[in-house]
């Protein structure tokens, strides 16, 4: 199953301009928790997939929302030359076809 087809919202938006935070939301407790124990979100693989390194990468649980949060650094700050998605808006892609 992809991340795509269990969450109820995948979006991304700015942490300030040199954070990325990146939510995703769940219907049920049992989405959330099948997704809050998989590998496929760990800072590795979240880093990997964002070309940071895991360092920088945060994943921070919130079971009483049924909520994750992540939290990475931008590898081109917000507005400067290079940055295409300036709001963060539109980096949220990558996890669509995170398998779960």
């Amino acid at each position: 199953m992809k991340l795509a087809d269990i969450a109820q919202v995948i979006r991304s938006k700015n942490a300030g301009p040199r954070r990325l935070t990146l939510d995703l939301m769940f219907a049920t407790d049992a989405d959330y928790q099948r997704v809050a124990q998989s590998p496929s979100l760990s800072r590795e693989n979240i880093g990997a997939r964002y070309r940071v390194a895991a360092n920088d990468v945060t994943v921070i649980p919130y079971p009483a929302g049924r909520a994750i949060k992540i939290v990475l650094a931008r590898p081109i700050m917000a507005g400067d030359p290079g940055d295409r998605d300036v709001y963060g808006a539109q980096q949220h892609a990558p996890l669509l076809e995170v398998e779960i």
